[in-house]
This record gives C-alpha cells, structure tokens and sequence, in this order.
C-alpha cells in the first residue's frame, strides 16, 4: 500500500480533481497530465506501478485494479 501511497502524493503535486481515480477491469486509472509531470516524477511513478496510457490520456495500472 505504501507504493499506491507514495504515487497519489506525486499525483497530487499537478493536480487535485475531485474524482482521480476509477477502477475497471482490473486497472486502476489516474487522472494527471503527462505534460505537466516532471521526467523525474514520471519515472518515479512508472516504478511504482503507473504508465501513462495515450489512448486513454491517463495514468494506470494493474498493480492497483480492482481484483
């Protein structure tokens, strides 16, 4: 759970919307935008479980999805 911590606290940083996540299919989305998020920030989420989807415009992951 720290590592799901740990990201939404990056997250946070660029951005505070009042709904940020949804859960589908076992994925866990993430509203953000790419653009904004440091390089450093970006890979720092990719090793805790995040990428960014193009398709999607969002951050997800299957380390977080609803199981």
């Amino acid at each position: 759970m720290g590592d799901l911590i740990e990201a939404l606290q990056i997250f946070l940083k660029y951005d505070n919307p009042s709904y940020p996540t949804h859960c589908e299919h076992d994925e866990m989305y993430i509203c953000g935008d790419y653009e904004e998020m440091s390089q450093e920030d970006r890979d720092k989420v990719e090793s805790l479980g995040f990428f960014w989807s193009e398709e999607d415009d969002c951050y997800q992951s299957f380390k977080f999805g609803s199981a």
